[in-house]
């Protein structure tokens, strides 16, 4: 059984002050609401986050960036957030960002213990500046190397007392690549279950590679509302 906390603040106790943190979600979809308003109530600092995007900028990862939380953001999508885009601008935060897929491909090798492998995409562009380049069947690829963070916060629909996790559709999205590149992963669940009510089958994420849970309730914001005119 895995340790289910009491509260988020207490599942983000251990991170410390120029923790690198791997968040799982894409926009809003899928974000660990909860974890990170613990993290901003504790204000812990000088964190390197990585992440598809970084929030908007009054909600997710945009409530670290407005803090001053975040010292280097590395992600694929920088999105509209205009706190985000300021601080670049102004040379406040650092930021790496990254082709969405190599960005995926890197999580999913380092939690397969994976240090590196090669990929055409950035090659001839500033991506590919200072990395090992290597010519396969005619064509050029770029050596990437995998990512491991100190801690992972993800989120699931469902998750059972042995860390076992269900995602709720789109909300999918990068949460089980990152719950194993995570040294430390705190999986933030909408629902905790017995073990062995979780079809076998259906588990997205095995438990062995969390290692926290809390349950919360989240808001599940919509990045951007469109609806059809009666």
């Amino acid at each position: 059984m895995k340790p289910i906390l009491n509260s988020a603040l207490e599942a983000v106790a251990d991170i410390k002050d120029g923790s690198t943190l791997l968040v799982g979600g894409f926009g809003l979809v899928g974000i660990p609401e909860n974890l990170i308003l613990a993290l901003v109530e504790k204000g812990t600092k000088d964190l390197t986050v990585i992440s598809n995007n970084c929030g908007v900028d009054d909600w997710g990862l945009g409530l670290l960036l407005k803090n001053k939380q975040i010292k280097k953001m590395v992600g694929s999508y920088v999105g509209e957030n205009k706190e985000f885009e300021r601080q670049v601008l102004s040379g406040e935060i650092e930021v790496d960002l990254i082709p969405q897929g190599t960005l995926a491909e890197r999580i999913r090798a380092g939690g397969a213990g994976i240090p590196a492998f090669y990929t055409p995409a950035g090659v001839g562009t500033p991506i590919s500046e200072g990395k090992e380049t290597r010519t396969f069947n005619g064509k050029e690829y770029l050596l990437e190397e995998g990512i491991v963070a100190d801690f992972s916060l993800i989120r699931a629909a469902k998750g059972d007392k042995a860390g076992n996790l269900i995602y709720n559709k789109t909300a999918r999205n990068f949460n089980p690549m990152i719950a194993a590149a995570g040294k430390v992963t705190i999986a933030e669940v909408e629902e905790i279950v017995e073990i062995g009510d979780l079809h076998p089958d259906y588990i997205h994420t095995p438990g062995v590679y969390v290692q926290k849970l809390i349950v919360g309730t989240q808001e599940k914001r919509i990045e951007r509302l469109t609806v059809k005119k009666g």
